[in-house]
């Protein structure tokens, strides 16, 4: 691809595209894996033998990280450690490509599942598979039961657990990215066995105890989890947040919503300027109100930064004013005693593992039943097409955009635990939903 000097907004569009035919293919591998293992599984031992479907996720992420760690690490060695962010990105990418030939040879190898086949034998066989799937209500209602019940909360706590304290961690502890792939990987290898425990224990209890569980972990966890991450990770963030306080004092109209998922929305005003300095510097902050039209004000302890605006200037010139005020807004931080970088001498490794280790419980209880709950939701007419959409709008559009929308809250907020408002809402709407409509799937007939 080219990069966005060479081709501007069509970079990240043709990137944004590409993912989008990734996405698609996708779409049809989860959710024929899922359905294949479960048809040739015993009833009674389908959570099990399903969750090593679930596996995958935690093999494929374990490698991707070891992927990128080898390519920032030979990168930081023979190009310079800015190489990885310029074009080193790209080899990940690659390196994938080789994945392909085994996947297409396994795919030729492999017959239909014998519920389908059954069903096709008998000429039973859908004819419209989405029309019946979403435009008939008894099974819409069954798509959207698992979208509300299982999906909004695994978008929400897998994808925050695996993917958002990373971000998290980079951004606003100021964890070195080569330890924060460290701690992922064994986080990652961890959950490998847990998605397996959780899908033999469903096999035992029923799938909906299980799921439940995952999702009331997460929910009451997430907030003191965090909190917990930046103790153990970089302490001396938050003594100096506790000794030299920061307010941004602006007018609430000049202060944008930075959510910024392409990653090149231009956010000029003294405010936005103001506060992307300090979200990026993983400093919370209170907001006041300011006068109309007035720029924005920063105190950072006893001293006082006026943030200037950069609207209407040419880029360059915008850039230069935005460079100046992120620099004074940096020297008063450090000045204040907020450290650029978590200090590797003062982290609480098994403090930070700790925390990580007590999500992945959760997220792998959620994700372990899982794959074999939404199998035995849906009847086997539609089976394959029902249970794909609400699996990827639940892991792609929620799942996907945490870090995104949870860096606009915290730049909004000025709190940066304020983004996890964005899993608990989800979650907690799975939770309910779970609750009180989620019918217990274990032991159901695939034949129905």
């Amino acid at each position: 691809l080219p990069t966005y000097r060479q081709a501007g907004i069509i970079s990240p569009i043709l990137l944004i595209l590409l993912r989008c035919v990734q996405g698609f293919a996708l779409g049809g591998e989860y959710g024929g894996a899922a359905i294949y293992v479960a048809e040739h599984s015993p009833p009674k031992e389908r959570g099990w033998s399903t969750s090593w479907v679930q596996t995958s996720a935690a093999f494929g992420l374990f490698g991707a990280l070891l992927v990128i760690l080898v390519t920032r690490w030979l990168l930081g060695v023979h190009a310079g450690p800015e190489a990885f962010d310029a074009w080193g990105w790209r080899i990940p990418f690659a390196v994938s490509i080789g994945l392909l030939g085994i996947s297409v040879w396994m795919r030729l190898k492999l017959s239909e599942s014998p519920a389908f086949a059954r069903m096709k034998a008998d000429g039973e066989a859908s004819k419209a598979p989405y029309a019946e799937a979403f435009g008939q209500w008894k099974n819409l209602k069954l798509v959207l039961l698992a979208f509300f019940a299982m999906m909004s909360a695994q978008g929400a706590v897998w994808y925050t657990t695996f993917f958002y304290v990373q971000t998290f961690m980079e951004k606003f502890l100021k964890v070195p990215p080569v330890t924060i792939n460290g701690l992922m990987m064994a986080a990652t290898a961890v959950s490998a066995i847990f998605y397996v425990l959780f899908g033999w224990l469903s096999d035992k209890v029923g799938r909906k105890p299980v799921m439940l569980g995952g999702m009331t972990l997460a929910l009451i966890f997430y907030f003191p989890g965090f909190h917990l991450l930046e103790r153990a990770a970089n302490p001396a963030l938050a003594e100096a947040k506790a000794r030299a306080p920061v307010t941004v004092t602006a007018d609430p109209k000049d202060c944008a919503l930075q959510f910024d998922p392409v990653g090149k929305a231009a956010f000029v005003s003294s405010c936005d300027i103001a506060k992307s300095a300090l979200a990026n510097a993983g400093v919370s902050y209170a907001n006041r109100p300011g006068l109309a039209g007035s720029a924005a004000i920063v105190q950072i302890g006893e001293t006082r930064i006026v943030s200037q605006s950069a609207k209407g200037l040419p880029a360059k010139d915008a850039k230069a004013v935005k460079t100046t005020g992120e620099a004074a807004i940096k020297a008063a931080l450090a000045k204040a005693g907020y450290p650029a970088k978590a200090d590797p001498a003062r982290m609480n490794w098994w403090g930070m593992f700790g925390v990580l280790f007590v999500f992945v419980i959760a997220a792998t209880a959620l994700f372990g039943p899982l794959a074999a709950c939404l199998v035995e939701l849906f009847p086997t007419r539609v089976r394959y097409t029902a249970l794909s959409l609400p699996y990827h709008i639940g892991t792609g559009w929620i799942g996907g955009f945490v870090p995104f929308s949870a860096f606009a809250i915290v730049a909004a907020t000025g709190n940066i635990y304020a983004g996890l408002w964005y899993p608990v809402v989800f979650t907690l709407i799975s939770v309910l939903v779970t609750l009180f409509l989620l019918p217990e799937t274990k032991d159901r007939s695939l034949d129905q």
